[in-house]
């Protein structure tokens, strides 16, 4: 590009994505607008974020993979570490904080970029080194620093606030739930298609996703550890930790769930797919597939509304299949769901979530109490014990008008099996 149409962008060549650094200068925006507009938010107040640190293996000088904290992503679209953002929010202002290295890091780590080269980059108003920040905030005379603290309330864990020697002033943390409902609003999906593969049998499936996410999209980071659920262990929700480390072999006649997503400049797919190992649904695996839910989300819709849907058709669907007999109404009273479908705490926990799973379903036959038991088909479910469980996970971007599926994978049997 000439330097007169030069747009700042990140861009890892070849057919990836290409992200302007002006997203996140209408991040900056948009945050400035609703914090004015927020009661107790006093004028001349500056935002002030600490982005994610380099750390070490334990106690080792080995690097940890660098990832930046989500937060300061979404408000400077800085890759380096170690770096600290302000906002003026009466002016919008932003000035960003970068590491002053020493000469030496040029031997080991590579060039070292003076400041102008990350304004230009991530498009800022200014940017100043780490260790004059004291100065700088105090050359802004705020009234108050508004800084990042606040709880998630899916793991409990507490966002960091801004931290650095010398920070004295008189500080509010009604940042966090303002800048949540920000990033609620901010949607851009990766536009890659889900590596789903017809597996030869006998094949440990733990590195086939991370290979395609690096290699066709230049996806340094999953969005969460693969989930590569085989047989039986396919029921299992968040199989693939490290004390079940996707290490079953694959086998001719399994059905596969492989929940995984590519992470691309800090944002994130979630896609599920279930399909058999050898490319050829049997009867049961059709069947068990075809009884997932497929609900259409609408603007407004609550997500426990959407849930309970969900659960009448799972049972619906399993009446058909015959592993349940019965009324529906009746079964949905005894919440007979709950033994084929997720827990109390698994649905607690997704009701936080913003919409990341367009349908689910999980076959877990549990002990039934006698008022479950009488809509048990006993014969036809002992048929389905190691089956394991069917689970589809869409991307989905929910608006006015209804949704638009952002997920580009097989999906019927007749594609799976084509594919």
């Amino acid at each position: 590009l000439s330097p007169s149409s030069f747009r700042p962008v990140y861009w890892l060549g070849n057919e990836t994505l290409r992200v302007s650094a002006a997203l996140f200068a209408e991040n900056r925006r948009r945050l400035c607008k609703e914090l004015k507009a927020k009661d107790g938010v006093v004028p001349q107040s500056v935002v002030v974020l600490q982005g994610g640190e380099q750390k070490q293996r334990y106690c080792t000088d080995t690097d940890l993979l660098f990832r930046q904290e989500s937060f300061f992503h979404w408000a400077f679209g800085v890759t380096e570490p170690d770096c600290y953002g302000a906002i003026d929010v009466n002016s919008g202002k932003s000035i960003l904080f970068v590491l002053k290295l020493p000469e030496s890091y040029a031997t080991w780590m590579g060039e070292i970029f003076p400041k102008e080269h990350f304004k230009e980059k991530y498009a800022v108003d200014e940017v100043q080194y780490t260790c004059d920040i004291v100065d700088v905030l105090s050359n802004l005379r705020p009234s108050t620093l508004l800084t990042l603290r606040g709880q998630n309330t899916d793991s409990g864990s507490i966002c960091r606030e801004a931290s650095f020697e010398g920070i004295s002033r008189k500080r509010e943390l009604i940042l966090h739930s303002v800048a949540m409902q920000s990033r609620s609003i901010d949607v851009l999906i990766c536009d890659f298609c889900c590596a789903q593969s017809v597996l030869f049998p006998f094949f440990l499936p733990y590195s086939l996703f991370q290979h395609y996410c690096y290699n066709k999209g230049g996806m340094r980071h999953t969005s969460y550890t693969c989930i590569c659920g085989t047989g039986n262990n396919s029921s299992i929700l968040h199989y693939g930790h490290a004390g079940a480390p996707n290490d079953k072999t694959i086998m001719d006649g399994d059905m596969c769930l492989f929940d995984m997503g590519g992470e691309y400049y800090c944002y994130s797919s979630d896609i599920t797919c279930s399909f058999p190992a050898n490319g050829k649904f049997t009867t049961d695996q059709r069947a068990m597939y075809e009884a997932k839910s497929l609900s259409a989300f609408v603007e407004g819709v609550k997500w426990t509304d959407m849930h309970h849907l969900a659960d009448r058709v799972h049972l619906k669907e399993l009446v058909k299949i015959s592993i349940l007999i019965g009324c529906v109404e009746d079964m949905l009273k005894i919440t007979t769901s709950q033994m084929f479908g997720q827990s109390d705490s698994e649905s607690r926990r997704r009701k936080h979530s913003p919409v990341q799973r367009l349908a689910e379903y999980e076959h877990r036959a549990q002990s039934a109490n006698p008022a479950q038991s009488c809509f048990i088909n006993n014969q036809v479910l002992a048929r389905f014990r190691g089956f394991g469980g069917v689970r589809v996970e869409e991307n989905i971007a929910v608006t006015a008008d209804g949704i638009e599926v952002l997920t580009c994978v097989p999906r019927t049997v007749e594609e799976i099996e084509k594919f």
